[in-house]
Formats: C-alpha cells, sequence, structure tokens
C-alpha cells in the first residue's frame, strides 16, 4: 500500500467514525427536552461571552495566515471575528434558546369519516453535515440551530477559519456536556482535507442532507458529486428596482445600504435597476452615493449618459455576483422590464423594488421568482438573524424542501400520524 492509499484509508476511517458517532449522538439529542436544548444554547453563548478573548487571539490566527496568502477581500472580511460578530453569535444562540422547540409538534389533526384521526408531526432530519468556508460564525449558528431542531451535526469550516473553529468548538462541546447532552451531537473535523468532505457527501448511511455554505465553485462541486440530498444556493446575484412610483429619498438610502453596508455577503446588491422616467433624477444622486464609497458603477447606455464616469457594461456583468465595491446599473422601462431582467438573470436569491404604488408592489412579490422579495427594504435583511430565525443555516435558492433563510422548521420534516381506538379498515 502505498502512502497516498495509506493515507486515504486513515481519512475515511476518520469520516466513517465521525459519521457513526453522529448517528448514534441524533438518536440522543432527538429525546433531549427542550430544556436541555436550552440549557446547552445558553451555556454556550455564555461560554462565548466568557472566552472573548481566546477566540481573538485564535481568529488573528486565521487572518495573519489570511494575509500571508493573499486572500481575496470578500474572505478576509467574512473570516474576520469583531467584537460585534461576537456579540451577534452570542445574541444568536439566545434567540435560538428563545424560539418555540418545533420538534413533536403536531398540525392538521382531523378526523376522518372511518373514525380515526390524521395529523402531522414535526420531526428532525437526523444527521445534517455542513461545509462552509471563512465564516467562523457560522460554526455557531450551524451548532445552535441543528440542536435546537433535534439534529446532529458534521461542520468541516475552511482552512482559513481552522484556529477560530477549532476554538469554538471547544467551547460547544463544553455547553453540550454541561446540559447532559452527547457531545457528539455537535462534531467539527479537526482538518480541512478534500478526502475528507468527498466522503461525507457520500455517507448516506450516516448523513441525511448536507448544506454548503460557500463560493459558487465549492457549492457546484458539492452538489455534483453528492450521494446526499443537498440544500443550497449557487450565488446571490440581487436586484433593487426603482420604480417611477417610488419615493427617491427613501430609494436613494436603500440603494446605498443594500450595495455598500457588506461587500462579502450573498443578499449585497449586485446590480440596479432604475425606471426611465425618473433616471435623470435619480441615478446622479445615486452616483454620489457610490462615489463616496468608491463603488465602481457598469452602466448601459442609457446610464452611460446620465453617469459619466461610469463603464460600460457588459452581458456578463448582469448575471454576476461581484462580492466586492463593484455594481451594474441599467435604465428600464417599467415594472415589466424590471421584472423581465430580474427573473432571466437573477439567482433567485434576494430582490427588491422601491415603490410607493400597493398594485406594482403586489405584482413584483408575485412575479418576481426568487426565494426573498422585498418591498422598500434593503436586500441586507435576507438572513436568518434578521428574519427572526436567530440564525440561519444557510439560504436555499431551491424550491423544495426549503426556500430562503434555512431555521429551524427547515432542518425538520413532517411525518403522518394516525390516531384510532381499536379502528380496522373495512
Amino acid at each position: 500500500m502505498n502512502s497516498a492509499e495509506s493515507y486515504m484509508t486513515e481519512v475515511e476511517a476518520y469520516m466513517v467514525k465521525l459519521g457513526a458517532q453522529a448517528r448514534q449522538a441524533a438518536q440522543s439529542v432527538n429525546k433531549a427536552s427542550t430544556a436541555q436544548k436550552n440549557a446547552a444554547l445558553i451555556a454556550m453563548a455564555e461560554g462565548i461571552d466568557a472566552n472573548r478573548e481566546a477566540l481573538m487571539l485564535a481568529n488573528q490566527q486565521d487572518l495573519a495566515a489570511g494575509r500571508e496568502k493573499s486572500l481575496a477581500p470578500a474572505l478576509m472580511d467574512r473570516l474576520e471575528l469583531t467584537p460585534a460578530r461576537i456579540d451577534t453569535m452570542i445574541e444568536g444562540l439566545r434567540q435560538v434558546a428563545a424560539l418555540p422547540d418545533p420538534v413533536g409538534e403536531v398540525t392538521d389533526l382531523k378526523y376522518r369519516p372511518s373514525g380515526i384521526q390524521v395529523g402531522r408531526m414535526r420531526v428532525p432530519l437526523g444527521v445534517t453535515g455542513i461545509i462552509y468556508e471563512s465564516r467562523p460564525n457560522v460554526t455557531c449558528e450551524a451548532a445552535s440551530l441543528c440542536l435546537k431542531s433535534g439534529n446532529a451535526t458534521i461542520l468541516r469550516g475552511g482552512s482559513e477559519a481552522i484556529h477560530s473553529n477549532q476554538a469554538i468548538a471547544k467551547i460547544i462541546r463544553s455547553g453540550l456536556e454541561s446540559a447532559g447532552i452527547d457531545a457528539h451531537a455537535v462534531q467539527i473535523l479537526d482538518r480541512t482535507d478534500r478526502e475528507a468532505v468527498g466522503k461525507l457527501i457520500t455517507m448516506p448511511e450516516y448523513v441525511d442532507v448536507i448544506v454548503p455554505r460557500g463560493g459558487k465553485g465549492l457549492i457546484e462541486r458539492i452538489s455534483q458529486d453528492a450521494k446526499v440530498p443537498v440544500i443550497k444556493h449557487l450565488d446571490g446575484n440581487c436586484h433593487v428596482y426603482v420604480d417611477d412610483k417610488a419615493d427617491l429619498e427613501k430609494s436613494i438610502a436603500v440603494v446605498e445600504n443594500a450595495k455598500t453596508q457588506r461587500y462579502g455577503t450573498c443578499c449585497t446588491m449586485e446590480s440596479l435597476l432604475v425606471a426611465e422616467s425618473v433616471a435623470e433624477q435619480v441615478l446622479p444622486q445615486i452616483a454620489d452615493a457610490f462615489r463616496r464609497h468608491s463603488v465602481e458603477m457598469r452602466g448601459c447606455e442609457r446610464t452611460l449618459e446620465i453617469v459619466n464616469d461610469a463603464e460600460p457594461a457588459t452581458e456578463t456583468d448582469w448575471e454576476t455576483e461581484y462580492l466586492a465595491a463593484i455594481v451594474s446599473i441599467k435604465v428600464v422601462a417599467d415594472l415589466d422590464e424590471a421584472i423581465f431582467h430580474i427573473n432571466r438573470y437573477s439567482s433567485q436569491h434576494t430582490d427588491s423594488i422601491m415603490t410607493e404604488d400597493i398594485n406594482r408592489a403586489q405584482r413584483f412579490m408575485r412575479e418576481v421568482d426568487s426565494s426573498s422579495v422585498m418591498v422598500n427594504a434593503s436586500t441586507r435583511f435576507a438572513d436568518g438573524f434578521e428574519y427572526g430565525l436567530g440564525a440561519e443555516i444557510g439560504i436555499s435558492t431551491d424550491k423544495l424542501h426549503a426556500r430562503g433563510p434555512v431555521g429551524l422548521e427547515g432542518l425538520t420534516s413532517q411525518k403522518y400520524i394516525v390516531l384510532g381506538d381499536g379502528h380496522i379498515r373495512q
């Protein structure tokens, strides 16, 4: 046996061990009471708060390594654990603890003519494998949601966040143990091998669903190679359309926020559409806002006539998720053209309309085929924390099982239950 084969065998054995432990832990966490799960989440929140300095030091190691590797600014932004982001992690854990426990909820219980009662009970998916890049806060979010929804989880973070993730993992294990829950309910890989990922996504005997969070290349690879169901979105090409019935002052503020509040997120606006009849009035002011943030503007021919320092947009620009200080701008005739453009080029993540016309708002919400559709609001609100889910396991642009930010409900399924009293079928 050569060294490569020996190494692969060791990796496979490691992943099978984690899978078996997760499958066993899934039974344990499914039995855990709501009080136990909440106690573990609160202990994790307190552990994060008490270990801020250790987390920051671990994160500084990752940031230093990232600078040496010349990671892209968007990746470095996602990698950094600021005091505010640690606060958000703590708040997310507390919010999830405060949410109703979905496990065991019975709905739609109805009597049938035969006398039996038929309903549906919400149940965990089982074991969730989560693969993500850069953002160490995902470790905390994923652990909290999987635990509260009664699932065991195997987490594989990116190599660039290995020190941060291991520091968080230690706190999570401590929180689980303090509540009397199997510590294997949340397992975080201590390695970042591609082979480990390859094994994780091809273990249906141990893993029930995979959630990839990261760049388009990662998600395409996972979706293509997985033998386990995948909840995914490939990219976030998000739009804001400024209608000719919009409040222009509101529109300028929303567009600026949607693009510049953070560049490296999947819900950042990448394309701006403006109705022709208000373009000359509002585009110069929007362009001024972009210039203050040094945002590069790429526009259609009509945009170039109004914004003289914009660069010509190509067909590729309309379909690109920049994750950078770049925006594409197109002047459209009306709502119909805006909806057509969005449904053609959008990644079906998040799209927003600025309008004071309720009928146009309703048309936009009904006809735009995206997982989140907004009216008079920044696309930056499209995440689980802002939606009241406490946190999110990811954002799904799929149309089956889960769509949009995936919180507790998205990590559960339903089974039919039947109640009788000795009933027999005639």
